[in-house]
């Protein structure tokens, strides 16, 4: 069974911290194509910033994204994984809490950042590869 360690390698984690401001945060998200990114305070896990943070927190309480910062308006206390966590088990977390993205942390310290893209992403890799050995079973047996 596959766990999160095998997607995370070679991975950049893209985060920001609680000091930045809503609007160097949704830039920094929209350079790098992403919908949320971890928080961290002196590199410790503090939170998530999504999409939904913004408009949420910011645009519908009629807050300044100039000059808002990213710990007055982020997801504080992010349920988590560590990298030993079977994906499936990641998968069913994020279902049963309507989440999109999940911190993988070992203790407090963020080692990587997944969506429920990447996980669908894998999971979908790994159905071609079953359907790609069970043809290649099929045209081996005799007729």
């Amino acid at each position: 069974m596959a766990t999160i360690n095998d997607l995370l390698s070679g991975r950049d984690i893209h985060y920001v911290t609680t000091d930045q401001t809503v609007q160097d945060a949704a830039r920094y998200m929209s350079e790098r194509n992403v919908g949320a990114v971890p928080v961290l305070r002196d590199n410790r896990l503090v939170g998530i910033f999504s999409e939904r943070d913004i408009m949420k927190r910011v645009l519908i309480d009629m807050r300044d994204p100039r000059t808002t910062r990213i710990g007055d308006v982020m997801t504080a206390e992010p349920k988590t994984v560590n990298a030993d966590e079977p994906i499936e088990r990641c998968m069913l977390l994020m279902k049963q809490h309507g989440f999109r993205h999940l911190p993988v942390c070992d203790g407090d310290r963020l080692i990587g950042f997944l969506s429920l893209r990447d996980l669908l992403l894998h999971d979908l890799d790994e159905k071609e590869i079953e359907v790609k050995m069970m043809r290649a079973y099929m045209s081996a047996m005799p007729e």
